[in-house]
């Protein structure tokens, strides 16, 4: 049932991340901590848990969407992100660490800003609401990356597995190429459509820059920023794998393409990655449905489906070869049950 204690207290493993990010600033092995959670616990616990396409019925469905819960565990990655950014540039200011501590302490705040910011940005970012869209805004301020707010919204939503987006990639292409592609590419089509926003938001962010330096020092500053962009590579390497080689057929007497729909984007049931995520591996509904809250994301049978969770298969695409091999012929598959093409 979904009212039960057990179900609503399962997305409290969200919070998993942050306190093993906290712990990192520990420093010695622990520097690491962040980091080998998220990509070498939770990829191996997911070998061994069997996914779930259970959805919840109308009934429980609107609970969930009634339920204040969901959206206080959302909103309270605001205070816990900004106060993990705080702790860590207080950390690097000691000037104390060695150089491996360093970098732990910067990848495991990089994580955060992938996770947390990022992430539950772009969540908040899909609200209606001006305060939650404030949320969004201050999150993704930490990965430097306040463009992706319109890039997300307004441009790939709407050209979502076409060549038009930047965001999706094409089928043979490699993690490291499509880098560039997205990455720039995103950032100059947000400036085009919308280049005082985007101006306004990279001032912002130099700003957020600027007073962590006055603040921590330079270290502080340069290790806000290295965090800040290992947290925008993890986004941008979620999307490469969201909707790596799968695309919408277009009609070529009206120039349109069909409708978004679940078998455009890659879907994950696994447990622990849907939990930490905030169930942004059931990428298919959101995509179908951008306004659904993520609690009621639901599973979709003609939705094509990853064999592991979104943390292993991000890792799985460092190696080209590995992710075509495993990758490719699911593709092909998929072409083959739809008229995705």
């Amino acid at each position: 049932m979904y009212n039960s204690i057990m179900y609503k207290s399962k997305y409290l493993l969200t919070l998993t991340i942050p306190l093993s990010v906290f712990f990192s600033f520990q420093g010695g092995l622990f520097s690491y901590l962040g980091l080998f959670y998220a990509f070498g616990v939770i990829p191996f616990l997911e070998l061994f848990l069997s996914s779930s396409k259970k959805n919840l019925d109308d009934e429980n469905e609107k609970k969930a969407l009634d339920d204040l819960f969901f959206d206080v565990l959302a909103w309270l990655m605001v205070p816990i992100q900004y106060g993990l950014m705080g702790y860590y540039c207080y950390v690097i200011s000691l000037g104390v660490h060695n150089p491996y501590e360093i970098i732990g302490m910067t990848l495991s705040m990089g994580t955060a800003c992938g996770v947390l910011g990022i992430n539950v940005g772009h969540e908040l970012g899909h609200r209606t609401t001006w305060i939650e869209q404030k949320m969004a805004l201050a999150l993704l301020l930490t990965s430097q990356y306040m463009h992706f707010f319109i890039e997300h919204n307004r441009i790939h939503h709407k050209y979502v597995s076409t060549p038009d987006d930047p965001a999706s990639a094409m089928k043979g292409q490699t993690l490291y190429n499509y880098f560039p592609q997205t990455i720039f590419g995103s950032w100059f089509s947000c400036f085009k459509l919308d280049r005082s926003t985007t101006l306004l938001y990279l001032g912002i962010q130099i700003s957020f820059l600027v007073a962590i330096g006055l603040v921590f020092g330079v270290s502080s500053m340069v290790g806000a920023l290295v965090s800040g962009i290992f947290g925008f590579l993890l986004l941008e390497t979620v999307n490469y794998i969201e909707h790596y080689g799968l695309r919408r057929k277009k009609n070529e007497s009206t120039g349109r393409y069909e409708k978004v729909q679940p078998k455009h984007s890659w879907n994950s049931n696994h447990p622990i990655g849907r939990l930490v995520l905030f169930e942004l591996s059931r990428h298919s509904d959101h995509h179908a449905n951008a306004r659904r809250k993520y609690q009621t994301l639901r599973h979709f049978d003609e939705a094509p489906e990853m064999p592991t969770g979104y943390p292993g298969m991000m890792i799985l695409s460092l190696f080209p070869p590995l992710w075509f091999k495993v990758m490719d012929p699911l593709v092909e598959k998929t072409y083959q049950n739809s008229e995705t093409i």
